[in-house]
């Protein structure tokens, strides 16, 4: 009887896999085949408008100058960089000086924001960055981003269209050293990428990706501009889903960028993704729920189980065998058909474990409402909402 139940569960739950990794194929194909047509159909660069690029930053990271270079290289018209950092201390900002005299021809700011007045120190620096921009088209990024110097040409584009009010864009991860550090690229190039071509396929864009969100000043103030996201942890998120909201639309760019993975030991990994699962529980409780019928590879373990207390081995081993080759045409499909990623091309073998992992930390995100973000601790709380664990007096 247990075995019975045991081998449904495993069953149902790599049927649920399977029918995702179709609507994967099926928005893989469809960006595909639109990116193409896109990329015929572009306009001239007399039509681009002058960009401000907000650019917050905090402390020294892995590859850091890498980064940080390849936005001084842009092959476009005319564009501004501001950086924001809380003080003149951070190292960060000597990497910024020392391009800034490197490549003079690009206009270079810095902005020092001091300590947060609000619980999102990324936000409140964007604040305090906003005013000194000299256009009107904000593209926003993070520090660990690596772009190619065509990147502002095309993710600019859509936003030629006035129906649209903002831009975001998929990215590979990129490793910097450790098997932890690489199972979480994986994670970002594949399982992260499939979820929102998936998203756009069935509903739209209704959200946006911190590492590239392109917005005009226009549609920013009218849902309230920067302040409104000051207690929210996922403000890119919630960005997408208020520009939606006012009638604009959010259009991922055929664009695809480099993400830097910061985290190299184990510790490191597990908790910065443990945090944006638990936010995602936090902030879009239904759906951080369907997301444990994606994976595949626990309920291949399931049907391994089952066979083992059946004593139908080979049973057990072909559901496994489907869950492992599940998980393997996903690498394929998403993470090199779609970001381009050579790992996911190479390591697709390795991909079932990056899924493995995933279900482990999803688990995990039902537990506890506490993260630490850059050193610090808060609290989660109702719509995504992050408070200091200082202020909160915990």
């Amino acid at each position: 009887m247990i075995a019975k139940i045991v081998l449904i569960c495993a069953v149902a739950g790599l049927c649920a896999s399977t029918i995702y990794l179709g609507l994967v194929v099926a928005a893989a194909v469809r960006f595909r085949l639109a990116k193409r047509a896109t990329e015929r159909k572009m306009q001239g660069s007399n039509l681009l408008p002058p960009l401000t690029l907000l650019k917050p930053l905090h402390g020294l990271e892995p590859l850091l100058e890498e980064c940080l270079e390849s936005f001084f290289r842009q092959d476009y018209p005319a564009y501004e960089l501001i950086f924001g950092a809380r003080w003149e201390t951070d190292p960060a900002l000597d990497i910024v000086k020392s391009l800034s005299r490197k490549y003079p021809h690009i206009p270079t700011r810095i902005v020092l924001s001091g300590e947060p007045l609000y619980p999102s120190a990324k936000v409140f620096s964007m604040e305090k960055m906003a005013p000194l921009a000299s256009y009107s088209t904000f593209v926003i990024t993070d520090s660990d981003v690596r772009v190619t110097p065509n990147y502002l040409r095309q993710v600019v584009e859509p936003l030629m269209d006035s129906s649209v009010g903002m831009v975001t864009c998929l990215y590979r991860g990129i490793p910097t050293g450790g098997f932890w550090s690489l199972l979480e690229a994986l994670g970002m190039s594949t399982e992260m990428s499939s979820g929102v071509l998936v998203a756009d396929l069935l509903e739209g864009m209704k959200f946006a990706l911190g590492p590239t969100m392109v917005i005009r000043k226009d549609v920013l103030e009218k849902w309230g501009g920067f302040r409104v996201l000051a207690e929210h942890h996922d403000d890119d998120f919630v960005m997408g889903s208020l520009t939606h909201a006012s009638g604009k639309k959010v259009v991922l760019s055929y664009h695809i960028i480099d993400h830097v993975v910061l985290n190299r030991s184990a510790r490191e990994s597990l908790l910065h993704q443990l945090r944006w699962m638990r936010n995602a529980r936090f902030s879009r409780r239904m759906g951080h729920v369907g997301t444990g019928l994606t994976f595949a590879m626990p309920f291949g373990l399931l049907g391994l189980l089952a066979g083992w207390i059946s004593g139908h081995w080979t049973v057990g081993l072909d559901l496994l065998g489907l869950a492992f080759a599940n998980r393997v045409i996903q690498s394929l499909v998403v993470g090199w058909g779609v970001t381009r990623d050579p790992r996911s091309l190479l390591l697709c073998w390795l991909y079932p474990v990056r899924d493995m992992e995933g279900f482990v930390l999803w688990c995990g995100s039902f537990f506890g409402s506490e993260i630490v973000w850059r050193g610090e601790r808060y609290r989660l709380v109702s719509g995504g909402r992050i408070v200091r664990k200082d202020a909160a007096g915990a």
